[in-house]
């Protein structure tokens, strides 16, 4: 049977993922007192390329449920688990740790022993030189992901809120009662992120067609496992798949994801309250020879 396009992991993929935000702060700045990260020259609000590989391996799994290999999709950067303790079962389990060098081969045996296991480190790659396995090096992972920047510059609002309780017992005493505190929200932006498959390295790390489905399904609804009072509503928009027919690539990368244009509301005079206020439009009727398109969200 035939895999679709944009299944294939032995050819190279481009992708443009859109998503929105409403009444929400999709990736607050730690330094800036959580405001929404921004492009302080423009304007345009910026979503972490770390903010969007965090969602999806929260819900990766969850996608993955019921599969016939569900143990492929552990993850190996998850909170209240020791990097260190997870690298050095690479070793532990494949009986290396009692080698006093490793060879190339035990060092393809460990990595190979973890891509296998962890569907984060097969995708997105890991450095592994740390704690006890400074000697395995690091793995380039095939799918790499951009920042994502909103469409139009966005004017972060900053809400103060009050609590009807203290922290602190001394401060009721006191007769304090109520706190004071604040959120940070974008009313609407629209982002776009760009991301981009090695077929390469997808071979090297033992990516599969199941990997592929599971990753789109995963940025289609990641946000809906992902809901919370800060973030606001997030929706994914469209995620569009240029699937070349080899591994290095039939066209230019910029030049097929150009193809793919968001109209501005600023132009037409609106200020961006929802999607509605944006158009949407893809150039797929004269692709370059061995190129195909797939619109997995549109």
């Amino acid at each position: 049977m035939a895999i679709e396009p944009h299944l294939d992991p032995t050819v190279r993929h481009d992708m443009v993922f859109l998503f929105d935000v409403a009444d929400g702060n999709p990736n607050g700045d730690p330094d800036f007192d959580n405001r929404p990260r921004m492009d302080e020259e423009t304007g345009h609000g910026l979503v972490s390329d770390v903010a969007i590989k965090r969602k999806v391996r929260d819900s990766l799994p969850m996608a993955a449920q019921g599969t016939d290999n569900e143990e492929r999709y552990g993850i190996f950067v998850e909170a209240g688990h020791a990097l260190n303790t997870k690298l050095g079962a690479s070793k532990t389990e494949t009986g290396l740790d009692k080698k006093k060098s490793l060879t190339d081969e035990d060092r393809r045996t460990a990595r190979s022993w973890l891509t296998e296991r962890y569907a984060d480190m097969r995708l997105f790659g890991a450095v592994l030189n740390t704690g006890t396995t400074k000697d395995l090096g690091q793995i380039y992972g095939p799918v790499q992901v951009t920042n994502a920047r909103s469409v139009d510059p966005v004017m972060p609002q900053h809400h103060a809120i009050t609590r009807i309780t203290q922290t602190r017992q001394e401060d009721i005493d006191k007769g304090e009662t109520t706190e004071m505190g604040g959120k940070w929200t974008v009313p609407y932006a629209l982002y776009r992120a760009e991301i981009y498959y090695s077929a390469s390295r997808g071979q090297q790390t033992g990516v599969d067609s199941t990997d592929l489905e599971l990753f789109y399904r995963t940025l289609a609804m990641m946000f809906d496992h992902d809901r919370s009072s800060a973030r606001g509503t997030m929706t994914a928009r469209g995620l569009h798949v240029f699937s070349h027919d080899n591994a290095f690539g039939s066209a230019p990368a910029h030049t097929l994801l150009n193809r793919v244009d968001v109209s501005s509301a600023a132009e037409a005079g609106k200020t961006p309250r929802g999607f509605g206020d944006y158009s949407v439009s893809v150039a797929d009727d004269d692709l370059p020879r061995g190129v195909t398109m797939t619109k997995v969200v549109a």
